[in-house]
């Protein structure tokens, strides 16, 4: 597929189309390869004169894939996606751990729990670059979207190498100010009486009744509380209970080492959920994927949620 005499798929045309199809645009894509809009455009224009198919819809508002496009984004997905597969596992270090590890994770625990510890992982391996992807969203990593990943939940895909690394639990916090000003709940029932902050709809799917506090304590039939802010991720739920603006169920590691914010010992218990590495079966013998999954479980050991 890839060589023929006029070399309409050669690797860099490829590169560039693979490149436009996901960024939508030319001026977007020649940004991410470092090339001119125009570099760009000549290179697919040249591609859709070999193959004698368009490859795109132009349109004033960028470019769309016609039927075609789709059918040779696919096949060229798949490819690049196996061919970096392979390029990790063979140019692994037989010594010492080196290379680019791509690791996903919810915004959370990326950006109040990993990034923390991050520093120590990197002194110990110096030749190990990482590039940290937080997302709510579940990256595909079959695709090589990520290398690895930190999942709150288990995963389901035969092709994927799964290590469960702690049970993380829910508790209600609010700030010292807001305690102070409009008092502690004791029981769930009290919270009719408090302004409640809980996720928006685009939460995380994962944690079942992550908006608890919505309806504990209350009969089944009862209307849920009324929250006077939703937000649509765990770090910005975070600094706005920090604020004092009111209570709010958090991951314990999120917020039980925040001396901003006070748990709150309700009589109902908030949300468990398990927490898991994972990583594609090709991946199971490369260095730098070992070593970060033995740094995260000995680091969850040291602490305690």
């Amino acid at each position: 597929m890839v060589g023929d005499a006029h070399g309409q798929l050669d690797w860099d045309k490829l590169r560039v189309f693979h490149a436009v199809a996901e960024a939508g645009s030319f001026t977007h894509a020649g940004e991410n390869l470092g090339l001119s809009q125009s570099t760009v455009s000549r290179q697919i224009g040249a591609l859709e004169e070999g193959l004698k198919v368009t490859l795109f819809h132009r349109h004033a508002r960028g470019l769309v894939l016609t039927e075609q496009g789709e059918l040779l984004f696919r096949t060229v997905h798949d490819v690049f996606g196996k061919l970096a597969m392979a390029e990790a596992v063979l140019t692994d270090s037989k010594e010492r751990p080196r290379g680019e590890l791509k690791v996903t994770t919810t915004v959370g625990i990326g950006t109040t729990w990993l990034t923390k510890h991050i520093k120590e992982f990197m002194d110990m391996f110096p030749e190990i670059t990482v590039n940290l992807l937080v997302d709510d969203r579940e990256l595909d990593l079959s695709m090589r979207a990520a290398d690895v990943a930190i999942r709150m939940r288990e995963p389901t895909q035969p092709d994927l190498i799964k290590r469960r690394l702690m049970t993380m639990h829910s508790h209600c916090y609010a700030s010292p100010a807001y305690i102070k000003q409009a008092g502690t709940p004791r029981q769930a029932t009290d919270l009719d009486r408090h302004r409640i902050l809980v996720y928006g709809y685009e939460a995380p799917a994962p944690i079942a009744n992550t908006n608890w506090l919505l309806t504990a304590g209350q009969p089944e039939d009862a209307p849920p509380r009324t929250p006077v802010l939703q937000i649509n991720n765990v770090y910005g739920l975070m600094l706005a209970c920090e604020s004092g603006l009111g209570v709010a169920s958090l991951p314990d590691y999120v917020a039980h080492a925040n001396k901003r914010l006070v748990q709150i010992p309700l009589d109902v218990e908030g949300p468990v959920f398990d927490t898991y590495f994972v990583y594609p079966e090709e991946l199971r013998n490369t260095k730098r994927v070992i070593v970060f999954r033995d740094f995260l479980v000995r680091k969850l050991a040291e602490w305690r949620f």
